[in-house]
């Protein structure tokens, strides 16, 4: 795997920081559809203790002004006649109330947290559906494609990483309302002070803003490198590559090789915090320096006179939480920029539209099928490549034919099937269904009338009922069902011998799972093509882990179970691919020859010389 330089960072113009802003009234919009009562309740409990703050400074101001009352009245009798005699009572009401906004403070930040943290899993949970959701109706070239899966990276990792956003977002507001509250009492008495405030914050607000922008550019172009971080832990640390690793004593080369990008992309980040803390330092200098000032100068009109010891009090803690408060807006709002950028990734995935999809006429799928397909001077060519996968291909498979694939690696055979189950759609030519095109009839139906089982099919680490009712999700807890496909695959001996039957769970992942050998494995995977009551079957290479018997009990089983039915059989065995209907040689894209298979033989070309080679191994 190489390891190329990551692409150099793009730092987003102040333009597209400010358009990214554009993605947070969406973001809202999923905030709130999630829970209306949860997210009222964030927001109407933030707004009452957003003016605890200022009420418990003021309070304190009171409280300082009558003990310094009371100081100044003389003599003070002992506590019991002090308090006997009401002296203290207006201290002790202070004090009381003081405590009681301590408190609901501290409760409405616990309920606050509580509701946030319910709603910030619900959230979470939505846009992971609605991720899933959305990549479901995507292309299988959008998968294929490099730049989608990094961007499907990005959007993966901010379904768990922005809900952070709404407690940001909605801390501000709480924040907005106690800065509005501070800076009503300070006007009374210096309205000055607040633009010196402001002048003094402005400085690290654009540093902290330009950081913010630098970490996303970061991590923005490295996401390629972290995919493979990701895939290197993967290898290195899985049961479906322990052997390997083991035998090829990998576990160096991968161990260096995570090593070598993870130092890398430490050190990138490692500059970037360094940088961050030496100017953040010397910019908020500037803040405390603004805040001494105002200090001084409120003791000084202190001592002359002008302001009580209360008011001493209330407006230098009111001026150091304002600046704080202020501070934490100005940082906030960098923030939110920032994370408004990374929302861009998630709804920039959402954007993406499919282009294999129904028309909004589409009809359903014939029942049954009348005449077939004809392929149609089809030509296909995989994006950014070159060669053309297929070109001038044309042929017909007639309803309830079995044709099989023949070909050596390369030819275009996968290609052909995937054409046939409209996972593309062809770039030159068309394919014709019963005389109408492919794309006029409904996507969904159509897949729903195909059973096909993919060499790479997915090994699921669900129950072995479950491995198989996946083939059609609607009929799972159809028991007989199942069965009746694991009968037809000859996957029921298989079930039958495990500890809990249909009930047990396979694969290694998890502790209680019993893992199965690779042709076990083939034998239910073909019983998910068994599942579907579909008009076409489509097996290519389904059977390669299996030895040569019992690839050819399957075919045979499949050929007996195929009456009525149009079927694609691709395998590299000549000796189950004889009772197909029909051969189709492919070569480079196109159909060299066709027949049956004493036809092929008797003509002696590509396919009786691959036929002979085959045969010569088992001699």
């Amino acid at each position: 795997m190489p390891h190329p330089e990551p692409a150099p960072a793009k730092k987003p113009s102040f333009r597209e920081r400010v358009d990214a802003m554009r993605n947070l009234p969406p973001f809202l919009r999923q905030v709130w559809q999630t829970s209306r009562w949860l997210t009222l309740a964030s927001l109407g409990l933030r707004l009452v203790r957003a003016l605890m703050p200022v009420a418990m400074l003021y309070v304190g101001k009171l409280i300082i002004d009558e003990a310094v009352r009371l100081a100044g009245a003389g003599p003070m009798p002992p506590l019991a006649d002090a308090l006997s005699s009401g002296h203290l009572t207006t201290l002790l009401e202070l004090l009381l109330l003081e405590l009681a906004i301590a408190i609901g403070s501290d409760l409405l930040g616990r309920l606050i947290s509580y509701a946030d943290s319910l709603l910030s899993e619900l959230f979470t949970n939505a846009t992971s559906v609605r991720l899933m959701e959305h990549a479901a109706e995507l292309d299988l070239e959008d998968f294929e494609d490099p730049d989608l899966q990094d961007k499907l990276d990005r959007a993966r990792r901010q379904t768990m990483g922005r809900m952070s956003l709404m407690s940001q977002l909605f801390g501000q507001v709480q924040d907005t309302i106690t800065v509005i509250s501070f800076a009503a009492g300070l006007i009374v008495y210096a309205p000055w002070l607040i633009v010196l405030l402001a002048i003094a914050l402005v400085p690290a607000f654009i540093g902290e803003s330009h950081f913010n922008t630098l970490g996303y550019s970061l991590n923005f172009s490295w996401t390629p490198e972290r995919r493979q971080l990701d895939y290197l832990r993967q290898v290195g640390a899985s049961v479906e590559t322990a052997k390997e690793v083991k035998i090829f004593n990998l576990n160096r080369f991968l161990i260096d090789r995570y090593k070598l990008l993870a130092e890398r992309f430490y050190k990138a980040n490692r500059t970037l915090a360094r940088k961050r803390a030496i100017w953040g330092t010397l910019l908020a200098a500037l803040g405390t320096f603004g805040y001494y000032t105002a200090y001084a100068y409120i003791a000084w009109r202190t001592i002359r006179g002008d302001f009580s010891i209360g008011d001493l009090t209330f407006l230098s803690g009111s001026f150091l939480r304002l600046r704080q408060l202020l501070e934490g807006l100005l940082t906030g709002f960098s923030q939110v920029a920032g994370q408004a950028l990374y929302l861009d990734d998630l709804f920039s995935f959402f954007a993406i539209e499919p282009e294999i999809r129904s028309r909004p006429d589409a009809v359903p799928i014939p029942r049954p099928i009348r005449q077939g397909f004809v392929f149609d001077n089809v030509g296909f060519r995989y994006p950014d490549a070159e060669r053309w996968a297929v070109r001038n291909l044309s042929f017909e498979l007639q309803a309830g034919e079995v044709i099989a694939l023949v070909g050596e690696n390369g030819a275009g055979k996968t290609t052909l099937v995937k054409l046939l189950a409209r996972l593309y759609d062809p770039d030159e030519g068309r394919i014709l269904l019963d005389g109408c095109d492919l794309r006029d009839y409904d996507l969904d139906d159509l897949r729903a009338n195909m059973g096909v089982i993919f060499q790479d099919f997915v090994r699921y680490h669900l129950s072995a009922g479950e491995n198989i009712g996946v083939g059609l999700v609607d009929a799972m807890n159809d028991k007989a069902r199942i069965r009746d496909a694991a009968h037809r695959s000859l996957a029921d001996e298989v079930i039958e011998a495990l500890p809990a039957g249909y009930e047990q769970l396979i694969g290694r992942r998890f502790k209680t799972g019993v893992d199965l050998s690779g042709g076990q494995w083939q034998k239910i995977a073909i019983a998910r093509a068994y599942m579907r009551d579909a008009q076409v079957m489509i097996l290519d290479e389904p059977t390669a882990a299996l030895d040569a018997r019992a690839e050819f009990e399957v075919f045979q089983r499949f050929k007996e179970l195929s009456d009525n039915r149009t079927a694609v059989l691709i395998s590299h065995r000549f000796s189950s691919v004889r009772m197909a209907d029909r051969i189709l040689v492919l070569a480079d894209g196109r159909i060299e020859a066709s027949g049956t298979h004493e036809q092929l033989m008797a003509e002696g070309g590509r396919y009786a010389e691959l036929f002979e080679l085959q045969a010569a191994g088992y001699r």
